[in-house]
Order: structure tokens, then C-alpha cells, then sequence
């Protein structure tokens, strides 16, 4: 007997073949002969190239494909492929979308005796994910601002509201971007019953005024003087420090926000043992100490400790690791459309 197919099942197949080539989803094929792991454009895209993937192959003898894209279409490939036929080895991204992903199947819990680094990092690297990956970049989020143009630095998040000198100077990102949706957990903490009290925290948001909103690139707005003072990465406030710009950054009272990196291992895919190996090595004390070095990043692994060299540039390591707040991804992942209507009533788009 022939089976037949249904219009249904022909779209679903359409769709399939149509996602893999349009999407540029990593073939099967190549996934089967080779370790796939992921990372981003630019200067990413170098480092790991450069230097990452030679040290990690030094170190283990295993070749890699580097495969480049954003937290999103990682999304898309994976589904497109499906669980049984993952584009990637180890994927690397934001904890917004890998607590999507996990939940829908395409990752492995971890063999933690196959990733002896594991037990040396710090609990903010393994708290979000419970055993399922591990956070292997913090880029740490403080409060940057113009040390030329603020008379009183801040010192708190709180001062966003009280300083009557940022008022209509004051960056943020938008709800797109991880920092935007941290920022309001953030406000409802604060000035609410905890994180998830949103109502608090649009109404304490509407109090800023006029902000200036970014998606990405905070340092144009702040190297220009359009804005003062913003919620920024530390790595990026020691760039345009180094580059000359009267800029700093500061540890506010109430805890830090950041961007992460969580690496996961995806189920059915074919270079297991290469996977854990290069996990490990991203979470060891040679694969840190190189992340730091390049995107001046604060180490998840104990044993690194930051030299006198980078001191400043890297501030938040040892105990100030604590001072991280925890985030509710899920709130904002089933909210999400309703949570970016309401910023950009407050805010505009």
C-alpha cells in the first residue's frame, strides 16, 4: 500500500524543506561528521575563530564547525529541524531563550561527570538552569554615566528617579532587548512586592519621563551626550574609557542586572562526548581567562581570579558574583505581548 500524503502533512514537509534551506539550518549531514556550536556576528564571530576554537581543538584534539546567528533564528532553526534532528552540538545564548527551548525538549540534562569545571563555578552560573546548562559569559549590567556632565554620580537604581539631574537624560533599552525586560522586573522589585509585580513597576517606569530608548547600541547615545546615565555593561563603559571618554560605571546598591551566555548540549545529536568536551572547556579556568581578555566579561569560574591589569576593567568578580539578582524568564516569555504593549504605552515605541 502506498501511503498517501494530506495537504496538511504536505505543508508540514514544504514548510520542513523550505525552513532548512531558507533558514541556512546547518545540514544533518555535517552535524553527523562534526561538532556544530554556535556564537554571533563580528567581533564574536573572530574571537572564537581566532582564538577560542584553536585552543579548544589544541586542548582536545576536536574539530568544530562555527555556525553564526542571533538568539532568535537559533529559535526557528531548531524547530524547523526538529529534536530528533538538531542543527547544533552546543548552542550558546541568552537564559530568555534557552528556558524556552529546554521546556520544549531539544536539550539534555548534564552528565555533570563529564564537566569537572562545573563544580568550580559560581552558583549564578548554574542557579537559572538546574543542572541543564550552565551560564558560561556574564557581562555584568551597572549604571554608566558621564563623569563630565553628572555633578552627583549615582550610587543606587533608585537615584534614576531622585537625581533631578538625569531627568530627561536618561538611557534605557528597550523591551526587545533581555536589559529592557530585566529593568522592569527590576523597578517592580524594587519599588513592588518582587519582581513579578509588573503593575508596580509600569507605574514607578511612567515616573521616568522621556528616555532615550536603544535596542543594542547604548554608547553612541552616551558618547554623543544625548543621554547621561544608563543602565550599562561594564565591558562597554571600560571601551569608551580606554577610548578617551570621560565615562564610568558603578555597582548600585540594590544588585546588578546582566547579559548571559548559557551553553546547553542538544538531545540526538551525534558528537556527544566533543560537546561535553567543549563545555567543559568553556567553563574552564583557560576558556574563561580567554573570554575575559576579549570581552572583558566577569569569569563564572572560581579559580580565575582577575589581575591587577584588568581590575577596573573587570570590577564585578570573587564576592561581588552575589550581587546578581535573579530573573523570572517565564513570566516574561508567556507575557511577552502584553508586557511589550504596555512599555511602549509608557515609553513609546
Amino acid at each position: 500500500m502506498v501511503p498517501t500524503m494530506n495537504r496538511r502533512n504536505m505543508l508540514h514537509a514544504l514548510a520542513a524543506l523550505m525552513g532548512a534551506g531558507m533558514l541556512k539550518v546547518p545540514s544533518v549531514a555535517a552535524a553527523a561528521q562534526e561538532l556544530v556550536i554556535t556564537t554571533y556576528g563580528g567581533s564574536w564571530e573572530k574571537f572564537w575563530r581566532d582564538s577560542m576554537i584553536p585552543a579548544f581543538t589544541e586542548a582536545s584534539g576536536e574539530a568544530v564547525r562555527l555556525d553564526i546567528g542571533l538568539g532568535r533564528t537559533y529559535t526557528t532553526n531548531l524547530r524547523a529541524a526538529g529534536k530528533e534532528n538538531p542543527p547544533y552540538g552546543v548552542l550558546m545564548t541568552n537564559e530568555i531563550y534557552s528556558t524556552v527551548l529546554r521546556k520544549e525538549g531539544f536539550f539534555e540534562k548534564l552528565d555533570l561527570e563529564k564537566v569537572p569545571n562545573y563544580a568550580d563555578l559560581y552558583p549564578i552560573a548554574t542557579r537559572a538552569a538546574d543542572g541543564w546548562a550552565a551560564v558560561g559569559l556574564i557581562s555584568p549590567i551597572g549604571i554608566g554615566y558621564r563623569t563630565d556632565m553628572v555633578e552627583t554620580p549615582p550610587t543606587k537604581w533608585t537615584d534614576l528617579w531622585d537625581n533631578p539631574e538625569f531627568k530627561g537624560r536618561i538611557g534605557l533599552y528597550n523591551i526587545v532587548n533581555s536589559a529592557g525586560k530585566m529593568f522592569l522586573m527590576l523597578t517592580s522589585k524594587i519599588y513592588g512586592s518582587g519582581i513579578t509585580d509588573l503593575d508596580t513597576g509600569f507605574a514607578r517606569l511612567a515616573e521616568l519621563g522621556q528616555v532615550v530608548q536603544t535596542d543594542f547600541n547604548m554608547s553612541t547615545a552616551m558618547a554623543t551626550g544625548e543621554i547621561v546615565v544608563a543602565p550599562f555593561d561594564f565591558g562597554e563603559i571600560a571601551r569608551l574609557r580606554n577610548q578617551g571618554l570621560p565615562v564610568d560605571c558603578i555597582i548600585p546598591e540594590e544588585g546588578l542586572m546582566m547579559w548571559d551566555q548559557t551553553f546547553n548540549i542538544c538531545v540526538n545529536q551525534p558528537t556527544r562526548d566533543a560537546a561535553y568536551k567543549y563545555l567543559d572547556f568553556v567553563l574552564s579556568p583557560a576558556g574563561q581567562t580567554l573570554l575575559m581578555e576579549e570581552f572583558l566579561v566577569s569569569p563564572v569560574n572560581r579559580k580565575v581570579e582577575v589581575p591587577e591589569s584588568l581590575a577596573r576593567d573587570v570590577p564585578v568578580s570573587g564576592a561581588a558574583m552575589e550581587q546578581f539578582i535573579d530573573w523570572d524568564w517565564d513570566l516574561m516569555n508567556a507575557n511577552a505581548e502584553e508586557i511589550a504593549r504596555r512599555w511602549n504605552e509608557t515609553f513609546g515605541a
